[in-house]
């Protein structure tokens, strides 16, 4: 080989290595995703929608997708740093947004308690994509981006205990999210919160550590809540917002046509888990209510519940730079 042969296959070498997706072509990527729960949670199946558009859309290579579930790789904080940091052990999941307030103080604002009238209207603020500034704040500074909004679901108040006003709630134990906007609601109420993580609820009921939690009918079936406390009162004080997530430093390293069929999927996918969750979550009641395993409670207070709590959202909304949001949040009208 004369030294004009071997400078020119140099130089092939390197273009190829300057060309990473080049020589990435003929091998699948492989993105790894994670779910806290089993392959028939309404999240799991968003994630799997979005794993099928991702196909679907992306025809120019083989990808993989690994989705590992019922907590295997940990919970949903530890999804969100994995994804933060980058390094592919966690891709893709389902979040909430209570997880992201190291990264954005109005992180948990997106899901709130009593932000939201009716489905109707917390279908009108993700449609006009209202936290569409929380969301630019998060991948900016967490470097993972809301691609998707699941969701839907119900929240009320699941306890060992009847209770059907603002009297019979006061000092209730109550378990509750790690964000402070929880545990100030919850208080202004009357009960007595504490932040315990999810997977210890069960138990912590069970030993009366506590007598109560929080949670939309998916997530009492699926921790069979219902076996320790059988008492779902319908405070109706949330409708869920879970935001498929995506970390952009693996973004970055894919093709960009794949980056759009991501980014496609998510938006889609999102809707899908919206729909299912919040078409089935009145189902799920219905049936636990049938099987005997759940009574429901008619809570008469609802509005009084809301007054207690408006001043503390107006002030949290305040201190975490939401103001602008919360307030154009309560002039839609649905």
């Amino acid at each position: 080989m004369n030294r004009r042969q071997l400078l020119g296959g140099a130089a092939a070498g390197a273009a190829l290595l300057a060309s990473p997706h080049v020589a990435r072509a003929q091998q699948a990527i492989t993105l790894n995703g994670a779910s806290q729960f089993n392959d028939d949670h309404v999240f799991t199946r968003a994630l799997v929608r979005f794993e099928e558009l991702v196909k679907q859309y992306y025809t120019a290579g083989p990808v993989n997708f690994v989705l590992h579930k019922n907590s295997s790789l940990g919970l949903e904080k530890q999804y969100f740093e994995y994804m933060s940091a980058g390094r592919g052990a966690v891709d893709y999941g389902i979040v909430s947004p209570a997880h992201m307030s190291t990264f954005s103080r109005a992180a948990p604002f997106v899901d709130a308690p009593f932000l939201f009238r009716d489905l109707a209207h917390w279908n009108q603020v993700l449609d006009q994509d209202l936290f569409g500034p929380v969301a630019q704040e998060i991948e900016r500074r967490a470097r993972v981006a809301l691609i998707g909004y699941a969701g839907g679901g119900v929240r009320n108040i699941f306890a060992n205990k009847r209770a059907t006003n603002m009297a019979e709630i006061r000092g209730l134990k109550v378990r509750v999210q790690g964000a402070p906007i929880w545990s100030r609601t919850f208080q202004a109420a009357g009960m007595s919160p504490s932040v315990i993580a999810y997977n210890e609820v069960y138990n912590a009921i069970q030993n009366n550590v506590i007598e109560a939690g929080e949670n939309e009918a998916a997530g009492v079936e699926a921790m069979r809540f219902y076996e320790v406390a059988p008492n779902l009162l319908m405070t109706q004080h949330a409708i869920t917002i879970r935001p498929l997530c995506f970390s952009t430093q693996t973004l970055a390293r894919l093709p960009a046509p794949l980056q759009e069929a991501i980014r496609r999927a998510g938006r889609e996918a999102g809707v899908f888990g919206r729909q299912a969750e919040s078409s089935e979550d009145g189902q799920k009641i219905e049936s636990l209510e049938r099987a005997g395993r759940l009574r429901r409670i008619e809570f008469t207070e609802r509005a009084a519940l809301k007054r207690a709590v408006d001043p503390v959202m107006l002030a949290y909304a305040r201190e975490v730079d939401a103001e602008g949001i919360y307030t154009r949040i309560n002039a839609l009208s649905s």
